[in-house]
């Protein structure tokens, strides 16, 4: 049976790049899932549309918000039909037609109803109606509340779910992020950005990054907050009440018969063990030997704030309940820490964060780089300055801001970027406000304005301290129309600079013209950082060189090397932006690397010189346009790859170092240099006791002196190499594995002939894994097993175990987890280890759900905090 028209067939000619999806499409669809990521400007909603068309199967759309359901329907129209007859669709879930245009919030509501009237369920609604399709547009959106709902309809027999988002919710916690992937199922396909630019429907762009510096003031704050935490820390390493809570805990008292709990919160023990060391207190070997630790050769870490946080946060919150008889202790720990602000909201932070981190995202500091930005952009691009500010808070009360010494722009916000603008910018009657309950525009707008909305109710209020800047009073009538009037402005160039929310003008609108973007939002996830990304990268009609600059702000913590709060949080965001590199060798990846910053962050760095350098970068758009041009000739796919990177050697965020290789080399260099060197001067002074007393005594001395000065260094080296030995070959080896597995179960289902796996090892030590040819969905599955397996063992249930002879004698073991893709059934885990044992060589698969497997996957768990070289993987995108 068809649903919709015989005339229902798109108009134009596809893309190469939609083309390709839709060639893969029957494949994807086979298990009844499909989860698309498409970048803004690649046709997202007209690929669903065509999906539709091609399942013709009754079909609901759930959209986060009318907007966007509205475009749904819009593009259906424009796209597919060729006349407007066909009145099978409805906007209303409770009349739902053949193909229904809603909203999340419709749904949750019309669940929230039958259950409330007792009028039966979501998914008998739903077969009664006979929907067997359904597509969840901009799938990151999805909401706590709105998952049971969701999952109902997920288990109606024959349902087919279509996911569709530009950014999976990466930043989210892993709860969510698995509660997303179980509803919109693994990553079928990825339109690339190269692609998009290759085609001509995103322009060439390049985010930089502005870096400034707090001031005087909030430096003090921050060192000042640091020594008060150092002060408290020490105190408590000191307190004798404290140790003897600690050493009455349950974990040491009675370890043994708490293992169960102590496997589920390793962390938790760890820092309980980290901080009684450093307290100077002798730790019971007897204790620690239960979980397969050899206090000698353990290496325990420093207690650093965040062991001691992590410590803190359990036994005040999480933990508190089993802890009920210390409760008066507990509560004079907790009144210590409110009163240097280290507790707020049952939240222990030693580090800060939630402290003056806020204070630096949003320091005034980003005011003045905010006006620099305009004002050279300006300078570069004149009357073709098309530029948007969006930020997070309006800040009304920044409305009669009036300069003089009594006052000063000290929050980051619509209007005081607004007030900085109006007093510092040059082309003061370009700049406007936008916002959903504050309209500013210059006088000179206000004709043209009016003229847009001839037929709706808006009146001008003039500010107090600038009356050739009015606010705009809207009625009723004007609500409507607003965002499409003053878009229609800014697109003319009647407006240069244009102020709005993040929420108004981060997702859903759309203004060609935009060719700069500053971000001065810092509240939420790098999915709406890539939404809003998404305003400045579109083509312009007309403008075949229209080229997109995206400015980020950090205000850089110069007290600590990484940079601060800002810095990581652009690091984490970089990670959903692929782009092409700022200098050098054009190249195409995701990740904050490509813009060339700097590797630590301190007092001495010259901020001025680095930001004059990137404006002398940011103006050079044609050459932009060249090194987009080079970079996505040297390609023709975007390729996940799984990286092993050198991120520092800080146990609790698990970050391992992976220059071992230049250790060991190292290590071995130096020992040949001065065995070189010692025997040479030893033959020298000892010529006398050949001569004397002849050869045999001669090289008994020799071997004395050797042993006595060179197994130390032997020892270390040796111990080096059996522990890690050559890693980009360990790596292949592991690789190989889990690709013949995968292929042994049917789990690649492309020929093994057209795929090639890659390890490839860079100038900076990391070591990256692809595998060529594979489709998206193969080459996850593929790197997420890998990535658990190199990772630091977690809850697998199954754990390999390689220890030779050699690697026990030296104290050493490697602890791998079989991949949970291989780990569910004891015949896979088999097939898997078999693979394993053929390509990695010797060891032992333990099964964890039992007491000896659980203790020593304890072990396995403990093992970061004894290892000073560690390892950590990351995924990331190129395009090869």
């Amino acid at each position: 049976m068809s649903y919709l028209p015989e005339n229902f067939k798109f108009k134009y000619s596809w893309r190469n790049y939609q083309q390709k999806f839709l060639d893969n499409f029957q494949g994807h669809i086979h298990d009844d899932h499909l989860h698309v990521v498409a970048p803004p400007g690649s046709g997202k909603t007209i690929l669903g549309i065509e999906m539709i068309g091609r399942i013709n199967k009754r079909t609901l759309v759930l959209s986060p918000t009318l907007t966007i359901r509205n475009q749904w329907k819009d593009r259906l129209f424009q796209y597919f039909l060729k006349d407007s007859k066909f009145k099978q669709y409805s906007f209303d879930i409770e009349e739902p037609s053949m193909v229904t245009f809603t909203t999340y919030q419709s749904l949750h509501a019309l669940e929230k109803r039958m259950i409330s009237e007792q009028e039966g369920s979501l998914a008998a609604f739903f077969k009664e109606e006979g929907i067997q399709v359904i597509v969840l547009d901009e799938a990151h959106h999805l909401k706590n509340e709105w998952w049971r709902s969701l999952f109902a309809l997920k288990e109606i027999n024959d349902v087919v779910i279509i996911a569709l988002t530009a950014t999976p919710p990466y930043d989210s916690t892993q709860a969510e992020l698995k509660k997303y992937f179980d509803l919109c199922g693994p990553i079928d396909d990825e339109i690339a950005v190269p692609d998009l630019i290759k085609e001509g429907d995103l322009c060439p762009h390049q985010d930089f990054v502005y870096l400034s510096t707090p001031t005087k003031a909030e430096i003090d704050h921050i060192i000042k907050y640091r020594k008060e935490v150092l002060a408290y820390t020490m105190n408590l390493e000191k307190d004798a009440d404290f140790i003897n809570l600690l050493l009455s805990h349950r974990f040491y008292t009675s370890t043994e018969q708490h293992l169960e709990e102590i496997y589920e919160k390793p962390q938790y023990f760890s820092s309980l063990l980290i901080f009684l060391n450093a307290s100077g207190y002798q730790l019971d070997k007897k204790k620690v030997k239960i979980l397969g630790l050899d206090v000698k050769k353990t290496e325990i870490p420093n207690a650093t704030n965040e062991w001691i946080q992590l410590l803190l946060q359990n036994l005040l919150v999480d933990d508190r309940k089993a802890l009920i008889v210390h409760e008066d202790q507990l509560k004079s720990i907790e009144k210590g820490l409110r009163k240097i602000g280290a507790y707020r909201s049952s939240s222990v932070d030693l580090i800060g964060s939630a402290n003056f981190f806020r204070k630096l995202a949003e320091s005034p500091g980003k005011l003045d780089a905010i006006q620099e930005i305009v004002q050279q952009e300006y300078a570069h691009l004149g009357n073709e300055l098309g530029c948007v500010i969006l930020a997070d808070y309006i800040r009304k009360e920044y409305l009669d801001f009036k300069v003089d010494a009594d006052q000063s722009l000290d929050k980051l916000g619509i209007v005081p970027i607004f007030q900085r603008l109006r007093i510092e910018f040059q082309a003061k009657e370009t700049i406007a406000v936008l916002t959903g309950s504050l309209v500013i525009v210059h006088e000179r707008c206000q004709p043209s304005l009016q003229e847009k909305m001839a037929f709706s109710d808006l009146s001008f209020e003039p500010l107090k301290i600038a009356p050739e800047y009015s606010t705009v009073k809207l009625g009723s009538k004007a609500r409507g129309g607003i965002v499409k009037a003053m878009t229609a402005l800014f697109s003319e160039g009647k407006i240069k600079v244009l102020i709005g929310t993040k929420s108004l003008l981060g997702e859903g609108w759309d203004a060609p013209s935009i060719n700069t973007l500053v971000l001065a939002s810092y509240v939420g996830s790098f999915v709406l950082s890539n939404q809003m990304r998404g305003r400045a990268i579109r083509t312009e009609k007309d403008n075949p060189n229209k080229t997109g600059n995206i400015w980020h702000l950090a205000s850089i913590d110069t007290t600590i090397e990484t940079g601060g709060y800002d810095i990581g949080k652009l690091t984490r965001r970089f990670d959903a932006f692929t782009g092409v590199s700022l200098k050098g060798i054009p190249y195409i990846r995701n990740g904050i690397s490509r813009l060339d910053l700097p590797l630590s962050y301190n007092s001495e760095i010259d901020f001025e010189h680095l930001n004059k350098e990137t404006f002398k970068v940011a103006r050079q758009r044609s050459e932009l346009i060249r090194r987009w041009t080079s970079a996505i000739e040297k390609g023709d796919v975007l390729i996940n790859e799984l990286t092993y990177a050198y991120q520092g050697e800080e146990p609790f965020k698990r970050q391992r170092r992976l220059y071992y290789l230049d250790a060991v080399k190292y290590v071995f260099f130096q020992l040949g240099l001065s065995l070189t060197y010692f025997l040479f001067e030893f033959i020298l002074k000892n010529m006398h006791v050949v001569l004397g007393k002849g050869l045999l005594n001669f090289l008994y001395t020799l071997l004395l002196a050797l042993v006595l000065g060179f197994l130390p260094r032997t020892y270390k080296a040796v111990r080096l190499y059996v522990m890690f030995g050559r890693m980009d070959k360990i790596i292949h080896k592991m690789a190989y594995t889990v690709f013949y597995a995968m292929c042994d179960l049917a789990m690649i289902k492309t020929p093994e002939n057209e795929l090639t796996l890659e390890i490839e090892r860079s100038i900076e030590g990391s070591v990256m894994c692809r595998l060529r040819g594979a489709t998206t969905h193969e080459n996850n599955q593929f790197l997420n097993g890998l990535q658990e397996i190199l990772e630091p063992v977690e809850n697998p249930r199954y754990l390999i175990v390689k220890a030779g002879w050699l690697r026990r004698k030296l104290g050493l073991g490697n602890y791998y987890a079989v991949p949970t893709i291989f780990g569910k059934k004891k015949e896979m885990a088999q097939l898997f280890f078999n693979h394993w044992k053929k390509h990695v060589g010797r060891s032992e698969m333990i099964f964890t759900r039992n007491k000896l497997g659980r203790k020593i996957l304890l072990k396995a768990r403990l093992t970061h905090i004894r290892h000073e070289l560690e390892e950590q993987t990351k995924k990331s995108i190129s395009w090869k």
